[in-house]
């Protein structure tokens, strides 16, 4: 059995023929006849029979045909195909760039050509796309034309479509001769790849390799892209449900069919086509109705290139597949553009381009139509996640006008950034974009909107500017952990995307009677994998088979987990201005966690490796600062932009806006040894951590809070608005990381200091021990009066900031307030009753002194210890990576492959903070690490060596295990409140 696929293997790997069987067999789903092999030996003589052109291999092929060829797919299958496809492609198109680049940079014609070829991309596109943009996409092109003859038979593309036709004709212009040299060097992989792909017939086959091409391309080959536009493929599932439920919404609202005359449909961020490839397909266009739909009213726009290309084959073979029309028609409705920059103007001659004549004319016939649906999967990105990556999204002034106008000015949050995502943008360019007649949107996206505090605002206005709306909660949501992302399930894109997925219908019906819309709401369930989810988005069909939930939304705009009044009516922890001795208030300052903004460079469990990094982050930094100075002030070139100079190897530096603007000002950075600390990265793991001014990206008030790094104080911490887990808190006499709770950690601490040198010291100041600093209370005045008040005169301010710790643990206040503790920092009331205040402040002390002494709490009675040994050796207990046995088996860790924990009990995992226990935290950061992009190693055992305590991490997972059964046993014994 096994020499069989070892034979089969072999075969594969040395003739490309036998690797494009088994490939056709995987992707037409059927096989269309016996596997010949080489070539046949002679048979026969004078006068004998014909030979065979080949010999078969001998098999009972109709008996075994099916259940040997879905395992030779499996066993002798090149699944890695794409990948190592892109992996070539990536480092051809470099070589391309380069060339081309050298081209157009060059005097002449070659200069002049491409200036006019730039500026045709700018009028048809964005006018902020950039030269080396415009060269990257020749460069696509250049090379990918290739592969589109070999996927689609029978129709040559560069000879059809508009743009590459522009595209070549502008190759040619950039002396064809001298890049058709690197074209011939592919001509074996281009025959390679014809080979593996010729034959397959079936529509769903070729459908495959599009989404194979797209999805696996992209992410090897382009991955910039990818992060800034969030391209990823929409399950074919999910885009049938949202056809077919338009299309019964059409006739619902409007008593209209997609079939009728004058009904035009817009998929704005086509991708690879394919909504309007299953449109097509899906049999809602009537066959009569077919070529003018096709050459009138379906529209698709990609900002992409190769995007852009595969859509049109792939819309332009569904066509034909339908039609069998000997006539070849292309998909005049597709265009090459921004579909954001197209609100921008509306002068219809800034679309006019020489070098695009044809696509200019297809967008202002597009500009032109009345669009009665626009379906899609809007892109999801926020823009860069580090300013090395010089990925950052455009800029669109009068669509962020309209957003701010309507989203931004009806919502309270503070922070808006997230209204001005490009799936919010999405939906705000189509509203203003449906036909004044009304219309339906309908969109596959993110669905953090859906309870995110930001997204208030934009919710209030849907309810205003639509009648109707559907929402079928997909939820996936991976940026939770533990139980909460277990309900969450799996991902419906699959790797594409870690955030919550929705289906939105936005119905706008000018006939509709009712002010505001009527809002509809579905969610698919919980612990569901994403296989299930498509199963069950699939055997609905459409939306008239869901049981639609009617939601009334409440006046703060919540749809989902509504707040209750009663929380606003308790006392705040955060002042509304910091230090004001007059708040009415608990605390009278708070910050915000420690964000550096190049964790990796700053956070180390060895002092050593801070020093070293951060010497050679600091060198290279003012290096860069030299050279600058130098370009302004010595040679004069004060038109000098950063992005084009700036050194972005992500191993050498790591950028942010803050560092950028102190290159700007010309401010060098000086190492400070002294500035070394240690620092909460994540709850239960200290990291050694550099502070510098200019290298940490915002500090908060952490130089009020702990002076000199080590300053003695106590800060409580809870998550920040808007998160996606369950709102924690936690205690620390350190600094703690931004990112040590969800949406950003907010502290509140118990002091605060105040320079001594800026104030005249009054009579009663309490000094700092480095006498340079006077310490003030962070506890409000008001509180503590209202404390006495009510629970006597020995309540102390020390008192009132243990009841906040106490009373931020309570199960029923946590249960009751869990919504508003997501949308907004927590409310306490001061009970009634004196002593469940004086219970509470206890309990608050009591987990006080736990949390903040969890590296010594010892082992659990019970908990068994394999390997351990009084003798061992220092290097027995040093961890690569702690792991369960099994997924669902944690009553044992395999600490490493000398020690194992056995004999956990179950409760140890019940305390939970910030989606994971104490436990589990500490098995996630005390692993050996090294980040991807700076190539910087993390090792937990170097605290260890640095500390001369072998055992730490030992005993630290040991004692961690005690942490959490003693703090749900002071949890357990919490007063219960009614409120």
């Amino acid at each position: 059995y096994a020499v069989v696929w070892t034979v089969l293997n072999a075969l594969r790997a040395h003739d490309d023929r036998f690797n494009a069987v088994a490939n056709k067999i995987d992707l037409n789903k059927k096989a269309g006849g016996p596997i010949i092999i080489g070539a046949p030996p002679v048979i026969g003589g004078a006068g004998g029979a014909e030979p065979p052109s080949a010999m078969s291999l001998p098999f009972p092929w109709e008996d075994y045909k099916d259940a040997l060829l879905a395992r030779m797919v499996l066993k002798v299958g090149d699944r890695l195909y794409w990948e190592q496809w892109a992996k070539d492609v990536a480092r051809i198109a470099e070589r391309h760039i380069e060339r081309i680049g050298r081209l157009a940079r060059t005097d002449g014609k070659h200069q002049k050509v491409f200036a006019d070829f730039l500026a045709g991309l700018r009028r048809n596109i964005n006018p902020g796309i950039t030269a080396s943009s415009a060269i990257e996409m020749l460069a696509q092109h250049l090379i990918t034309q290739p592969i589109f003859e070999a996927l689609f038979e029978n129709y040559s593309f560069a000879k059809n479509n508009p743009i590459s036709r522009s595209m070549q004709k502008m190759l040619t212009l950039l002396e064809k001769q001298a890049l058709d040299k690197d074209a011939e060097t592919l001509r074996k992989f281009y025959d390679s790849v014809r080979k593996r792909v010729e034959g397959i017939t079936s529509a769903q086959g070729r459908q495959k390799i599009v989404i194979e091409l797209y999805e696996k391309f992209f992410k090897t080959a382009f991955p910039k892209q990818v992060e800034k536009l969030g391209i990823v493929y929409t399950p074919v599932e999910c885009v049938d449900f949202i056809i077919k439920s338009v299309a019964c919404l059409l006739k619902k609202e409007f008593n209209r069919n997609i079939s009728d005359e004058n009904v035009h449909i817009l998929d704005p961020f086509t991708g690879t086509g394919t909504f309007i490839v299953r449109l097509l397909q899906n049999g809602l266009i009537s066959r009569p109705d077919l070529p003018r739909k096709y050459a009138k009213e379906l529209h698709a726009n990609e900002i992409i290139l190769l995007a852009y290309y595969i859509a049109s084959v792939n819309i332009e073979n569904a066509y034909h597949d339908i039609i069998k029309s000997a006539e070849y028609k292309a998909f005049d409705g597709i265009c090459l553009t921004d579909t954001f920059q197209l609100g921008e103007t509306d002068r219809s001659e800034a679309l006019i381009s020489e070098i695009f004549p044809e696509n200019s004319a297809r967008v202002k016939k597009q500009k032109n139509a009345p669009i009665k649906i626009i379906i899609g999967n809007p892109p999801y990105s926020v823009g860069q996640e580090s300013a090395n990556d010089n990925a950052q999204n455009e800029n669109y002034p009068k669509l962020e006008k309209r957003i701010a106008e309507t989203y931004v000015a009806r919502t309270d949050a503070t922070n808006k950034n997230s209204i001005y995502d490009t799936y919010i943008k999405a939906f705000r360019w189509s509203a203003d974009r449906l036909d004044k007649e009304g219309g339906i949107i309908a969109f596959i996206s993110n669905s953090g909107w859906l309870d995110g505090n930001s997204a208030d605002g934009f919710r209030k206005c849907l309810e205003e500017e639509f009648s109707a709306i559907y929402v079928f909660n997909l939820r996936g949501n991976q940026r939770t952990s533990g139980e909460l992302s277990r309900r969450e399930g799996g991902k419906i894109f699959g790797g594409g995307s870690r955030t919550p997925i929705s289906i939105t219908f936005l119905i706008k019906n000018p006939e509709a009677k009712n002010k505001k819309a009527e809002i509809y709401y579905y969610d698919i369930g919980d612990y569901l994998d994403r296989i299930e989810k498509l199963n069950i988005i699939k055997n609905f069909g459409d939306m008239e088979k869901i049981k639609w939930q009617k939601i009334t939304p409440n006046q703060h705009g919540d749809w989902l987990n509504q707040r209750n009044d009663k929380f606003k009516t308790f006392i705040p922890l955060e002042a509304a201005k910091k230090f004001d001795t007059a708040t009415q208030t608990i605390f009278t300052l708070n910050s915000r966690g420690f964000e550096t903004a190049r964790d990796m460079w700053v956070y180390n469990f060895s002092k050593k490796s801070v020093q070293n990094n951060i010497k050679l982050m600091i060198d290279n930094y003012n290096e860069q600062v030299t050279q600058y100075k130098y370009e302004l002030e010595v040679k004069k070139n004060t038109r000098i932009k950063l992005e084009s100079f700036i050194n972005t190897d992500k191993r050498k530096i790591s950028w942010t806006s803050s560092l950028l603007d102190n290159l700007c000002r010309l401010n060098a950075v000086r190492y400070e040894e002294e500035k070394i600390t240690i620092g909460l990265y994540r709850p239960f793991c200290k990291s050694f951590v550099y502070y510098g001014e200019k290298i940490i990206h915002r500090r908060g008030q952490f130089p009020e809070l702990f002076p000199g790094g080590n300053a003695e104080n106590l800060v409580i911490c809870v998550s920040g608005i808007g998160g996606s887990k369950e709102n924690s808190v936690f205690i620390a006499n350190i600094i703690p990381d931004l990112n040590c709770l969800d949406a950003g950690t907010q502290c509140f601490p118990l002091y605060w200091y105040e320079e001594k040198a800026k104030i005249a010291p009054g009579l009663f100041d309490n000094p700092a021990g480095d006498k340079e600093y006077i310490r003030r209370d962070a506890v409000s005045d008001f509180i503590l009066a209202q404390a006495k008040k009510i629970y006597g005169g020995s309540a102390a301010k020390e008192d009132i900031f243990y009841y906040v710790y106490g009373f931020l643990h309570s199960p029923d206040y946590r249960r009751i307030f869990s919504a508003d503790l997501k949308k907004d920092l927590p409310h306490i009331p001061l009970l009634d009753e004196p002593a469940q205040f004086w219970a509470f402040s206890k309990a608050g002390r009591q987990l006080a002194e736990l949390h903040l002494d969890y590296e010594y709490q010892g082992k659990p009675d019970g908990v068994i210890v394999c390997g351990d040994s009084p003798r061992a050796r220092s290097e027995i207990y040093e961890v690569q990576k702690m792991r369960f046995p099994a997924k669902d088996k944690k009553d044992a860790i395999i600490y490493n492959s000398h020690i194992t924990i056995e004999n956990i009990p179950p409760e140890v995992y019940e305390y939970a903070v910030n989606g994971r226990s104490p436990v589990e935290w500490i098995m996630e950061r005390y692993r050996v690490s090294a980040d991807k992009d700076s190539g910087i190693k993390n090792d937990p055992n170097d605290w260890s060596r640095e500390n001369n305590n072998p055992r730490y991490i030992l005993d630290l997972l040991l004692s961690a295990m005690t942490v959490s059964l003693r703090t749900r046993e002071i949890i357990k014994g919490l007063p219960a409140v009614r409120f």
